[in-house]
């Protein structure tokens, strides 16, 4: 018999119908996100070999502790950790786990959620300045404005199966528009007297954006944060563990993971160099009718990311509500405490749109921890595994590498917000 984690996936009960190929389009969808068009850009500041290499060896950790998370979700027999927090409180100790593990969370989802603001409103502009260059251009704030009120209704769906058709939605239009991309770039080619050189900039700037492109790659490989509370969707039984339906899925995302990430990387930063912009659609104007489609492709499919990403969030929040302030469960604690988590979200997006800048700094703070380096130490405090085995200098191979990119990142993310928003005219 199933005996659920402590604090369950829903609080009407989890919904355990899913098939393996949820979770594919589930993780692509949480991962392929706004961040595969940031990658030559990302690129343009540590140059082919050391971009290549952090490229092979995020993708290759991001599987291993993917794994990990998978294998952990039922190692206790008889339980299922259906959320993060969970797996934390077993590993980390009732008092100390949400302290480590609940933030780090938190940050890669709701920092999700305001890049994705930015993004949808920035995509929808610039469909609309190609499909109809005679009409009256709305700013940039408007139209984030727009895509945040489709998720004041969107918030009101229950649970994640309910979101399931948006994240397939969303997940084939990753796969698209990362095509339409890189395909634009190679049919486009190589740009008038293009440079591979590293941009010219102080040394002391210099250094910061590489720090923020380690952030940029790390913010491409975000599903692990909501990795448990999608096999908390899959049904397990002592024959069938959920483990083996979910590591297919992932295998499935992570082979989509690369052929979009390292085509779009590597040939954005061929056609391009150096001069690439933080979100290579945007350097791409002709064919307008593909451009304008794949930029229309991106505003959908971060409609469905910012779900996937939210669900979690509404979740905590509501049985906060219920359990500490004893708020009556229902529609309308749904529909207050949702609204405002996305009015929340809009707000931040709107004031501070900085697209690459984000991408780094929270693609530090965030996505590095829960992605690169707690998974491995989760593991080696339940595993136990033999001291200086393979499997041993692997997890703590994973653990520096992770600490390092998020000290690095965070700090370099940071300091470019500062350095932009001396510049930059708020709401335009």
């Amino acid at each position: 018999m199933e005996v659920q984690s402590e604090q369950k996936w829903m609080d009407n009960g989890p919904s355990r119908r899913a098939k393996w190929w949820y979770s594919t389009f589930h993780t692509v969808t949480a991962m392929i996100g706004a961040g595969v068009l940031s990658l030559p850009n990302a690129m343009a500041y540590l140059g082919w070999g050391p971009g290549i290499l952090m490229l092979l060896l995020s993708w290759c950790l991001t599987l291993n502790t993917m794994w990990q998370m998978i294998q952990l979700h039922e190692c206790v027999p008889g339980t299922r950790f259906d959320r993060y927090i969970d797996l934390g409180r077993h590993a980390f100790g009732p008092k100390l786990g949400p302290w480590i593990v609940l933030p780090q969370q938190l940050i890669v989802q709701v920092g999700c959620d305001i890049v994705y603001m930015v993004t949808g409103g920035k995509c929808l502009k610039k469909f609309m300045e190609i499909a109809c260059i005679d009409c009256t251009q709305l700013k940039q704030s408007y139209w984030i404005l727009i895509f945040g009120a489709i998720h004041f209704f969107l918030s009101q769906l229950p649970n994640f199966n309910s979101v399931a058709g948006v994240s397939l939605a969303a997940a084939v239009m990753s796969l698209s528009y990362s095509t339409i991309a890189w395909l634009a770039c190679l049919t486009r080619g190589r740009i008038e007297n293009v440079s591979y050189a590293y941009k010219r900039t102080s040394n002391t700037d210099f250094m910061f954006r590489i720090f923020n492109a380690l952030g940029q790659i790390s913010f491409a490989f975000a599903g692990h944060a909501v990795a448990l509370e999608i096999q908390a969707t899959i049904p397990s039984t002592p024959e069938k563990p959920s483990k083996i339906p979910m590591w297919h899925g992932a295998l499935g995302a992570y082979f989509i993971n690369a052929i979009c990430y390292f085509p779009v990387a590597l040939i954005g930063y061929w056609a391009f160099g150096q001069v690439v912009e933080d979100n290579v659609l945007m350097a791409l104007e002709r064919p307008a009718w593909l451009i304008a489609s794949a930029n229309l492709m991106v505003f959908v499919h971060v409609v469905g990311s910012y779900q996937v990403y939210a669900m979690p969030v509404f979740d905590l929040i509501e049985r906060l509500m219920t359990r500490r302030f004893n708020f009556p469960s229902g529609l309308a604690l749904r529909l207050v405490s949702r609204s405002a988590y996305v009015a929340f979200t809009l707000f931040i997006g709107v004031t501070f749109p900085f697209f690459g800048d984000l991408l780094g700094f929270f693609g530090g703070f965030g996505f590095a921890p829960t992605s690169y380096f707690l998974p491995s130490i989760m593991w080696l405090i339940i595993k136990k595994p033999r001291r200086f085995s393979i499997n041993w200098f692997i997890n703590w191979a994973a653990i520096y590498i992770g600490v390092c990119i998020m000290l690095a990142s965070t700090i370099g993310g940071l300091r470019n917000i500062a350095a932009d928003a001396s510049s930059y005219s708020f709401y335009t």
